[in-house]
C-alpha cells in the first residue's frame, strides 16, 4: 500500500494505491481523478467532498478530496462512510440470486408464496408478480408507495409501519402486466428484501451480513451504524450544501439502507470481476444472464445492475441517492475495471457524472489502442 498525501486551499486530498510494479494504469491517472474531484468540490460547488476508487489489471487505488462536513477538516480516505442509497438494491438482487443457486427460491416464484398470510399482491390480468420482476424493475409496481404520513418532509419514512406496507400492497392496482415494461421502483426493492429475509428467518441487516458482507470481507457495509462506522460516517449534505439527517427506512430495507465505505466496494468489485475467489461467483455471474430492454436507447436491466452501452462498450453500473450522499458503482467486464464514487452531496448525477466519464475514458482509449493494433497488423500483411 503506497500513500501520498497533498493539501491545497480547502482541503486534504488524499490518494491511496496499491498497484501492481512496472504496470500503468487503464483509467485516468491519480492527478487527473484529483483535479476532476477539485473541480466538482470547489469550483462547481456541487458536493463538500468525494471518494473516488478504482479498480483494474494493475491493483485498486483511492483518490479523496474534500471533508467529511463542512465544520469536520478531517481528511476523506477509502474508509470514510457513506449512505449508498439504491446500490443497496445490487445487493439485495445478489441475494436473490445466491438464493437461487441453493435451491432456496426460483426466480419466477410468485412473490405471494413469501408474504404472511392474509396479505395479497396486486395483480393484472391474471399475471402474477414473480422475484424476478422485482430485481428487474418490471413488477408494475409504482416508483414509491403513497401512505406514508410522516410529519417530516425531509423523513418521509418516517414512522411507516409494516402494516401500513402491507396496506397499500393489498389495495394497490396495477395498471398493466407484470413483467410487461420496466419502471424503475423503489417499493419493489424494498419488498424484495423483505420477503428474502423472511423467508431466510432473519432481518434483513443479517441476511446481508452473514451471505455477503462476511464472506467478502466487507467489515464497513452494514445496514445498522456501528460505534466503529459512526466515528467515519460523513455527513450528508443538500444541493445547496446544507446538512441533511439519515433517513429511517426500517421498513424498506432492501432498497436504500446500507452504509458502506469506497474500500469495501472495491473488495465487491474485486469479486465480481474475478481478482478475488468467492463462493458467491457463481450468483454474481448469473446476475447478468438475461437481460432485459428498457425501452430506452443502449440501457438494459438485469437482476439489480443495469446495462449501458456507450461508444461501443458494455458498462454494468447502479447508483444511488439518499439522506445528501450520492453513489455510483460500475464496471466494464470486458477489460476488468470498474469504478466507486462516494459523494457527500445529493447533487444530482454528480456520482454518475465522474463514474462514467473514468469508465468511458478508459474505453474510448482502449477503443484507441486496439483501432492502432489492427492498423499494424495490416499493415504487416
Amino acid at each position: 500500500m503506497k500513500a501520498m498525501l497533498l493539501f491545497s486551499a480547502t482541503g486534504l486530498i488524499v490518494i491511496q494505491a496499491t498497484l501492481a510494479q512496472s504496470s500503468a494504469p487503464l483509467i485516468a491517472p491519480g492527478s487527473d481523478v484529483r483535479a476532476l474531484l477539485v473541480e466538482h468540490v470547489d469550483e462547481r460547488k456541487q458536493s463538500v467532498g468525494i471518494v473516488v476508487g478504482v479498480i483494474e489489471p494493475t491493483g485498486k487505488r483511492v483518490v479523496s478530496y474534500g471533508r467529511p462536513a463542512k465544520n469536520d477538516n478531517r481528511p476523506l480516505d477509502g474508509d470514510s462512510v457513506f449512505q449508498i442509497g439504491s446500490v443497496t438494491k445490487v445487493f439485495t438482487s445478489l441475494l436473490l440470486s445466491d438464493m437461487v443457486q441453493h435451491g432456496e427460491v426460483k426466480l419466477d416464484d410468485p412473490v405471494s408464496m413469501y408474504l404472511p398470510k392474509g396479505i395479497t399482491m396486486p395483480m393484472h390480468g391474471g399475471s402474477r408478480i414473480t422475484l424476478r420482476h422485482l430485481a428487474t424493475h418490471t413488477s408494475g409496481l409504482p416508483r414509491d408507495p403513497s401512505n406514508p404520513s410522516s410529519p417530516d418532509p425531509d423523513n418521509p419514512y418516517l414512522g411507516y409501519s409494516i402494516e401500513q406496507f402491507y396496506q397499500f400492497l393489498s389495495t394497490y392496482k396495477l395498471t398493466r402486466k407484470a413483467g410487461s415494461q420496466y419502471e424503475y421502483s423503489n417499493l419493489g426493492g424494498g419488498l424484495l428484501g423483505q420477503v428474502l429475509a423472511k423467508h431466510a428467518g432473519v432481518d434483513y441487516a443479517t441476511l446481508v451480513k452473514t451471505r455477503i458482507c462476511d464472506p467478502l470481507g466487507m467489515n464497513s457495509t452494514r445496514a445498522h451504524i456501528t460505534a466503529n462506522l459512526n466515528k467515519r460516517l460523513v455527513t450528508g449534505h443538500s444541493e445547496r450544501l446544507d446538512p441533511v439527517p439519515m433517513l429511517d427506512l426500517a421498513v424498506i430495507p432492501g432498497a436504500s439502507v446500507l452504509r458502506s465505505t469506497a474500500n469495501d466496494l472495491l473488495i465487491f468489485l474485486a469479486a465480481v470481476l474475478g481478482y478475488e475467489k468467492t463462493p458467491l461467483a457463481p450468483a454474481m455471474s448469473a446476475m447478468l444472464d438475461h437481460p432485459q430492454s428498457t425501452g430506452a436507447p443502449g440501457l438494459e436491466i438485469a437482476l439489480g445492475w443495469h446495462i449501458s452501452t456507450i461508444n461501443g462498450t458494455r458498462f454494468v453500473w447502479h447508483n444511488g441517492g439518499l439522506g445528501g450522499c450520492g453513489s455510483f458503482i460500475g464496471y466494464d467486464p470486458k477489460s476488468r475495471m470498474g469504478v466507486v464514487v462516494l459523494s457527500n452531496s445529493e447533487t444530482p448525477a454528480i456520482a454518475d457524472q465522474i463514474g462514467f466519464h473514468l469508465l468511458d475514458q478508459q474505453a474510448q482509449r482502449r477503443g484507441a489502442d486496439e483501432k492502432t493494433e489492427t492498423e499494424k497488423e495490416s499493415e504487416q500483411r
